[in-house]
């Protein structure tokens, strides 16, 4: 599947109107799928898939097509969009730490000293020592804020939320979201009435949906199976393409709710997905080349932002990153968070800086980080992007991707160069016919995280 063809910046940037935080504080909503890829929507090019509500969404938006997470591993995509910083600074790395190895099943970690330790300093750490969107809006313009969906920090209140569905019980389950995870799969009450509450009392509100959809497990309605079935002799491939309808249609729930609340003209709505999946035809399980691989299938995501009013509809081609949606955020709603933290992002409603930044980076990890108190033991790919040209370079540690890094995360260990504007699918590595874009690209990287 071929990337759409898009404008160029220029003409983006002619369509912007400069937004500023005025009388009355935004409300912000940040739509968070989980375990989808940048073509599985139908504005991207897809033939299959019907996603009408995130099309409309994208045509009412400032829409990134190429958009990038940092890392695509669940937990470090999430702490990065809501601190605002990259893996190898927030220091959450891995979806858990060192798994243990004596016990038997996942379930082993419940009874294991030094895994409870390590798993509650983390959530400690978000809690007391970085930023938090919701936090800094709370305190600064007294936002109530609300949780659901995919959250690995434990209870909500540790991420800076008001409110919310997770509480992080670690002998219930509670291992990435617990009732959060219950959010859009099992109706969307608990953010609808979040919504009323707020509009009722007159307080500006941010809200974090991060349901567990298209996720697994994939168990559609029976009606959005028995469509897509139709249109694939694969039913892990019909299976994953309803979960992505289905999510779809939450989202189409929430928006519509805030027009139904007379809310959405004053809402700044954000779009993007944690990292890709691709379905294998064969299994349940993701491809290669997807989810925690340093490939586009695993980082790349639409990324949209809505502001009725303030900003105009238009669709970018600039490499941008969810890194940026901290500071474009917390910029929206008037909070200078720079006299707090110094936030690597830009903001996403400035054009110029968009134009002026050369590079989106990344840096991935194990999926149990090897110390928690220092990213390099488990440090398996940094990548860098060049914006203007489209270079694309990753970075291996050796050690770690040859000998113990999982599925998705495994390679070679050799470096990669690739022209994602030419050639989208990652095919043709082209690091040993150019030399000298490798020298030029890896100095970029090094002069971003030498990570050593």
């Amino acid at each position: 599947m071929k990337s759409p063809t898009l404008p160029a910046l220029a003409l983006a940037a002619a369509l912007l109107v400069p937004c500023f935080a005025k009388d009355a504080p935004p409300n912000v909503v940040w739509i968070i799928s989980d375990d989808q890829t940048w073509t599985d929507y139908s504005f991207m090019g897809h033939e299959q898939i019907e996603t009408p509500h995130i099309d409309k969404l994208a045509t009412e938006s400032l829409t990134y097509t190429r958009g990038y997470v940092p890392v695509s591993l669940c937990s470090p995509s999430l702490i990065s969009m809501i601190t605002g910083l990259y893996p190898h600074q927030h220091g959450i790395t891995g979806n858990e730490p060192r798994m243990p190895e004596e016990g038997n099943g996942r379930t082993r970690y419940k009874e294991n000293e030094r895994f409870r330790k390590e798993v509650f300093m983390w959530h400690n750490k978000i809690a007391e020592s970085l930023p938090s969107v919701p936090r800094m809006l709370h305190n600064h313009l007294d936002y109530f804020s609300h949780q659901s969906g995919k959250w690995w920090m434990g209870n909500y209140a540790n991420g800076g939320f008001t409110h919310g569905m997770t509480h992080g019980d670690i002998d219930r389950g509670g291992r990435h979201g617990d009732e959060g995870l219950k959010i859009g799969r099992e109706g969307m009450a608990p953010v609808t009435d979040f919504i009323d509450m707020c509009v009722d009392g007159e307080k500006p509100f941010f809200i974090w949906y991060a349901p567990f959809l298209p996720h697994t497990p994939h168990n559609p309605p029976p009606r959005l199976l028995q469509k897509y079935k139709k249109r694939t002799d694969s039913v892990h491939v019909a299976k994953y393409w309803a979960m992505v309808e289905w999510f779809d249609e939450t989202c189409g729930e929430l928006l519509g709710h805030l027009d139904k609340k007379g809310v959405a003209d004053n809402t700044l709505v954000i779009y993007m997905t944690d990292n890709g999946w691709i379905q294998q035809r064969e299994s349940t399980k993701y491809a290669e080349r997807s989810k925690r691989s340093p490939y586009d299938g695993g980082l790349r995501t639409p990324l949209m932002i809505r502001w009725p009013g303030k900003v105009k509809p238009a669709t970018v081609d600039t490499p941008v990153s969810t890194i940026d949606v901290a500071p474009t955020t917390l910029k929206a709603c008037g909070v200078d968070y720079a006299e707090m933290w110094n936030l690597p992002g830009i903001d996403l409603l400035d054009p110029e800086a968009v134009k002026a930044r050369e590079f989106v980076f990344g840096d991935m990890f194990l999926h149990n980080a090897e110390d928690i108190s220092d990213p390099k033991t488990s440090l398996t790919y940094r990548w860098g992007l060049r914006n203007k040209d489209g270079w694309k370079i990753i970075l291996p540690h050796k050690e770690n991707v040859t000998a113990k890094a999982g599925f998705g995360s495994a390679g070679h260990g050799e470096i990669e160069l690739f022209n994602v504007f030419e050639d989208p699918l990652e095919e043709k590595n082209l690091a040993a016919e150019k030399p000298e874009i490798v020298a030029e690209m890896t100095k970029a990287v090094d002069a971003w995280w030498p990570a050593k």
